[in-house]
């Protein structure tokens, strides 16, 4: 067991420098303001959202359930995968699990609430596409989830200094 943690803290420091080293190459002096964090986010959630659209479409067009409850599950499933991949490959953190779990569900709760059901699924009634619908949803989650990873949930204390 303790030889896979040490694997896996390989793996996700090498996933940190390899984002580290392409921050470091943006042009225009991107690579000062824009951390790695948001790019392993960005790669992380691109592919838990690509998940989530995979899952959305096998319940809602193979099992023909509600648009709702498909929304529901593939978001709920594509969430624990976010969380698990983020915490360990971008964030790195060592901080109990279940504090971070339980503030985690508080931000993906709103979340839910306001971009998935309020701008998904008012947008598929209006008559846009579902798919489109959770594209344009997912572009509103992925800013302010990031920011809510960044700074509330994997937020890191300040350094103690000696006097």
């Amino acid at each position: 067991m303790e030889h896979q943690a040490s694997v896996t803290e390989s793996v996700a420091d090498r996933f940190t420098r390899w984002c580290e080293v392409v921050v470091a190459r943006l042009p225009w002096g991107l690579d000062r303001y824009v951390p790695a964090t948001f790019l392993g986010f960005a790669l992380i959630n691109s592919f838990t959202f690509g998940v989530d659209l995979l899952l959305l479409t096998l319940l809602r067009s193979g099992l023909g359930l509600a648009v709702w409850l498909s929304i529901t599950l593939a978001y709920i499933v594509a969430f624990g995968l976010a969380f698990v991949l983020n915490r360990t490959f971008n964030f790195h953190s060592h901080a109990p699990m279940g504090k971070q779990a339980a503030v985690y569900v508080v931000v993906v709760l709103v979340n839910y609430l306001a971009f998935i059901l309020c701008v998904g699924s008012g947008l598929a009634a209006l008559g846009v596409q579902y798919h489109v619908a959770r594209l344009l949803a997912g572009a509103c989650e992925a800013v302010y989830m990031y920011s809510a990873m960044r700074w509330v949930v994997f937020r890191r204390k300040p350094a103690l200094t000696a006097a």
